[in-house]
């Protein structure tokens, strides 16, 4: 029996990101340039109604519908399947519009993964693999098998899992 894998999807196969990035810079009048805004996260850039106003933008039709593909997610996904069983796991409830806009973007974006390997949940501590790979370091502590903090900047503070900053990293740990 293959071992299993659960895969976040924010931040870890998709860009979201590189999303806020995107309609930040089209926004009015944006203060900060595109390389400070990959050298800070949007929490010490922003007061706090600046934050809340792109933060929201979570909760149009069509936000997650678009993101980018994360960077050599694809092919190391690809590669994974051959070795371990490997679900989705994304908190899709937590906003309204997403079930349906993250299922069409696996569908588009990771065909190979099937939809019985889709799970859609709010607490990840429920989950029943070997490993995580998550940016979230709250779904990292509650969670039973082994870790995976995938690099992010609103977590780069954190020292208490095995952080991996790219998709290639993840290759070299688990294949």
């Amino acid at each position: 029996m293959k071992q299993r894998i659960a895969i976040d999807m924010d931040d870890v196969m998709a860009d979201t990101h590189a999303k806020f990035i995107k309609l930040y810079l089209e926004g009015d009048m944006p203060r900060y340039t595109l390389e400070e805004l990959k050298e800070k996260s949007f929490h010490e850039l922003f007061d706090e109604n600046e934050y809340k106003a792109i933060s929201e933008r979570v909760y149009e039709v069509g936000f997650f519908r678009d993101i980018p593909v994360m960077e050599g997610a694809q092919d190391v996904i690809a590669n994974l399947m051959e070795k371990y069983d490997v679900f989705v796991a994304s908190a899709a409830q937590e906003f309204p519009n997403s079930l349906r806009e993250k299922w069409d973007w696996l569908q588009e974006h990771f065909p190979a993964i099937s939809w019985h390997n889709y799970i859609f949940l709010g607490d990840k501590s429920v989950l029943n693999t070997d490993f995580l790979i998550d940016d979230l370091p709250r779904n990292l502590r509650t969670f039973q098998g082994e870790g995976l903090l995938f690099d992010a900047l609103h977590n780069r503070d954190d020292q208490q899992f095995q952080r991996v900053k790219s998709w290639q990293e993840i290759a070299k740990i688990l294949l």
